[in-house]
């Protein structure tokens, strides 16, 4: 089978999988089910989620053609046939979109009392407090442009909200027209409200405002036409991440940022006029495809500004009070705690206060001598920068930052020079490799006279703000074996000194992508000789091919495998003679599942692993990266009879995964199994109103 032929067999399509999760979120928004503000915000994250991709993947697949690369896709698909899918794709989700806001949220929004109006639909008070507000705070920070020969059309920023205008000279009734922008201020919310009576949210857009007010601008010029617009350029620094493993093809990508920064992607108004659409698309150099017309607010991202702004309760999903950390009664604190045995918290069930307690304490205990923890992305005002600095004044404390990670660059670089300020001895990690693992380690002197390593092993970011709705595992030890090698892991980090062995712990790119084949082949060897064999991972994404094409081998060497993947999948499941035993599901729901668990029977001698890494080239090749195994028996019993079991039987949020890579939700396929989910009945676990019986089996 020659390598194109296998691709279309064995692999689905990279954009197309994307796609289909994005569609997925979009369901979530569609779904009369969820509290309506929730839905709003579903549609806002997947207008942002389309931005990412939009900027990063098709800006990407856009150099690769103009390169002349013709290098085929996992599907077998050359970078021309991928994109010219995606674009139609993407055209098709955006009517989706619009349709969802225009047809389901905003006539469910009125008559909940939240309006989004014209100006025609304010009343005198409306339009007095809008005119006031627009020469209060709008109009100061307005620069409009007319543009001829002295003025060239303007830098656009990436995906700032302009108005494009034709004008024309009212002495000269007959005479050419120019075109004018105003760029709508980022500093200044989308939604103004405005005053209504006691039952109402009442808001207009920002754009409406500014557009009732053009004519004061414009003096001296009729305004023809106007229309709000969008342009998204080429981010496109990490696309190679994902692509290459080889220094010259990275070398030859840097040849690709001399297209960094070009439009991709505009979106305008539906009904613009044409003209202004035409001076656009030539300005910005676009072909047709790549102009998205709007029917509603350009930047359904800005939606989110809703749900933070209108406090409705009862619109909203009930609010859910993390599981506190209780000690044990004969604890005399945190360390005394692991000491006695391993704490594993699920997130957002078990808060995670006590993540941060632990760096806190670590900081301000004075037998605790040395810290040391890896921060990949964390929120602005994150008290594990406050405890690193607090730290650094009495001890030895490192931290390893990484700079790279995306769209955090900047707050990364400023926390960086205020920790290095305070006596944080930084470090950026291995030089061409992002720091992605989350580790925290704290060495103290105990009260018994021993020194121990203490130490946070986690699957999400050191972030307190997400951890309210991600899911995520933490694991709170001192097991001296685990231990060392987290301390061997931040020589490697700080000094590059690699070891040959950092078992129990697997670590991207030295030693991870082997450890895992050589996980599955065990599988398949168990299987052979009729022993219990069953892989369960849980992740993010699946994208490696050598994984892929192992756990494939283990399907047909008996192993049942159930992979529960939120995003990306390009595997096959159920194709007979290749996949039959391979089950996909997704559950998209109220948080944002972000766990990787990866469980292997063993014979009956079942392993369990946690990490930060899913199943991707850039994961396994790309990054520094670790899992780690569960060992306490108190913590494998919760994921073995707890965690994945309530996933595994989820019906209400979970969508299964066909061959050809669509989705289709459990309950269609299962119309007569109870409607479970998972994330409600986690919530209720952790609030002590129900117990495991109520996972079905």
């Amino acid at each position: 089978m020659t390598k194109n032929a296998k691709s279309e067999t064995h692999f689905n399509g990279r954009d197309s999988s994307w796609m289909q999760f994005n569609r997925r979120v979009l369901e979530e928004a569609e779904d009369g089910t969820n509290p309506l503000l929730e839905r709003v915000k579903f549609l806002a994250i997947t207008a942002s989620n389309l931005d990412e991709y939009v900027e990063i993947r098709q800006a990407g697949l856009m150099q690769r053609i103009e390169d002349g690369n013709t290098e085929r896709g996992y599907d077998g698909l050359r970078p021309d046939e991928s994109l010219g899918k995606l674009t139609a794709d993407i055209h098709q989700f955006v009517q989706d979109q619009y349709a969802c806001w225009n047809k389901k949220l905003l006539p469910a929004m009125r008559k909940n009392g939240i309006r989004i109006l014209q100006w025609s639909e304010l009343d005198e008070t409306a339009r007095k407090f809008a005119k006031e507000y627009f020469q209060r705070e709008v109009d100061p920070l307005l620069t409009p442009i007319a543009i001829d020969p002295a003025h060239p059309f303007p830098r656009v920023l990436n995906k700032a909200l302009c108005l494009a205008l034709l004008l024309r000279l009212k002495r000269r009734s007959s005479g050419p027209m120019v075109m004018g922008v105003v760029t709508v201020p980022r500093a200044l919310p989308r939604f103004i409200r405005v005053p209504g009576d006691e039952t109402s949210n009442d808001y207009m857009l920002l754009q409406d405002m500014i557009e009732q007010n053009l004519g004061g601008m414009y003096r001296g010029y009729e305004v023809i036409a106007n229309t709000a617009f969008r342009v998204t350029r080429n981010s496109n620094l990490y696309f190679e991440e994902e692509e290459s493993r080889s220094l010259l093809e990275s070398i030859r990508g840097e040849l690709h940022n001399r297209r960094k920064g070009d439009a991709v992607r505009l979106e305008i108004e539906s009904g613009a006029h044409a003209e202004i659409i035409e001076r656009l698309k030539v300005n910005f150099e676009l072909d047709e495809d790549q102009i998205f017309q709007c029917d509603g607010p350009v930047n359904l991202s800005r939606l989110m500004a809703l749900y933070s702004d209108i406090h409705r309760e009862d619109l909203k999903f009930q609010p859910f009070v993390p599981k506190p950390l209780y000690l044990s009664r004969n604890s005399h604190g945190i360390f005394d705690e692991i000491r006695q045995h391993d704490i594993l918290l699920h997130h957002p069930y078990d808060s995670y206060d006590a993540v941060v307690d632990f760096v806190r304490q670590g900081a301000s205990d004075p037998n605790v001598v040395t810290m040391k923890q890896t921060l990949y992305r964390t929120s602005h005002d994150s008290p594990m920068f406050a405890a690193l600095i607090e730290a650094a004044a009495t001890k030895e404390a490192t931290v390893v930052v990484e700079l790279m990670a995306r769209f955090d660059e900047a707050s990364n670089i400023q926390w960086s020079r205020s920790m290095e300020d305070a006596g944080v001895q930084v470090f950026h990690g291995v030089v061409g490799l992002k720091t992605h693992c989350k580790l925290a380690m704290l060495v103290r002197r105990d009260e018994d006279g021993v020194t121990r390593r203490y130490c946070h092993l986690g699957t999400g970011n050191y972030n307190p703000v997400t951890a309210r709705f991600y899911t995520d595992l933490s694991l709170l030890t001192c097991d001296p074996q685990i231990t060392e090698r987290v301390h061997m892991v931040f020589n490697y980090l700080t000094a590059h000194a690699e070891v040959d062995d950092y078992q129990p712990l697997l670590v991207a790119p030295l030693t991870m992508a082997e450890s895992f084949l050589g996980l599955i082949r065990r599988e398949t060897e168990h299987a052979k000789a009729g022993r219990p064999a069953h892989i369960i991972a849980k992740m993010n994404a699946l994208l490696e091919p050598s994984v892929i094409e192992s756990l494939y081998t283990a399907s047909q060497a008996g192993v049942d495998i159930d992979l529960i993947i939120r995003g990306l999948c390009i595997l096959k499941p159920g194709v007979p003679g290749l996949s039959e035993r391979i089950r996909v599901r997704s559950i998209v729901g109220r948080f944002l599942e972000h766990s990787r668990i990866f469980h292997f029977a063993n014979g009956g001698e079942s392993e369990f692993y946690l990490g930060s890494a899913d199943w991707m080239p850039r994961n396994l090749f790309e990054r520094c990266e670790v899992v780690f195994p569960v060992r306490d028996k108190a913590a494998l019993d919760r994921i073995h009879n707890e965690i994945l079991p309530a996933y595994l039987a989820d019906t209400a949020k979970a969508r299964i995964q066909q061959q050809d890579g669509s989705y289709v939700r459990a309950t269609k396929l299962s119309p007569d199994a109870p409607v479970f989910s998972a994330q409600e009945f986690l919530m209720l676990l952790a609030e002590g109103k129900t117990d495991l019986r109520a996972i079905p089996r």
